[in-house]
């Protein structure tokens, strides 16, 4: 009898601890908005945040953007699931959502830039050549590729982060984001 409830007692405690883990870390079930490979908290700039991203928060200490002021989104597999890797070259294609700008960041794990160049610590809206459809063509990694090329340096897993910058999306016009940017593996050294 003792030992059914320390087993039913390590099962819950295990349940429970393991939940709360992958709410935090993953949260695809809470609060967490995925489209492909890239994963945002939209609640994390409301003045009230729900529990769970209230938690991511304080998890991770990253400043968030204001609600009306952006959202980030972070990819850290490519659209295989594969996870990113320095040194691997990723095409990333296809339709940004409407935002009035934004930027694409390589990060390591410990959040810094892992641009080979100061001077392009990123890619932005500003400065990227488009296809005709308006969509990006990036290369990310450290051979050069066709498009725009966001050099990298460094080795083992990265992340990317789109940050959209006065998104449409906040506007009351469109509420969702149905697509984003293709990121494929292209080769890797």
């Amino acid at each position: 009898m003792i030992f059914r409830l320390l087993v039913g007692l390590l099962v819950a405690l295990a349940v429970g601890f393991g939940t709360s883990y992958y709410a935090l870390t993953d949260g695809r079930l809470f609060a967490a908005v995925r489209v492909g490979s890239w994963a945002a908290w939209p609640d994390v700039g409301q003045p009230m945040p729900d529990p769970y991203s209230r938690a991511y928060l304080a998890r991770t200490g990253h400043l968030q953007l204001g609600y009306a002021e952006g959202l980030q989104f972070t990819a850290s597999t490519d659209d295989a699931g594969d996870p990113l890797d320095a040194r691997c070259q990723y095409h990333v294609t296809g339709k940004v959502p409407g935002a009035s700008f934004w930027t694409l960041v390589a990060t390591d794990p410990t959040g810094a830039n892992i641009a080979a160049s100061p001077e392009l610590p990123a890619l932005h809206s500003e400065r990227v050549a488009r296809w005709g459809d308006g969509g990006l063509n990036a290369t990310i990694g450290a051979s050069m590729g066709p498009g725009n090329w966001l050099e990298i340096e460094g080795t083992g897993p990265f992340t990317l982060a789109l940050t959209l910058y006065d998104a449409v999306v906040f506007s009351g016009a469109n509420t969702a984001i149905e697509a984003m940017p293709a990121i494929e593996k292209v080769a890797c050294q």
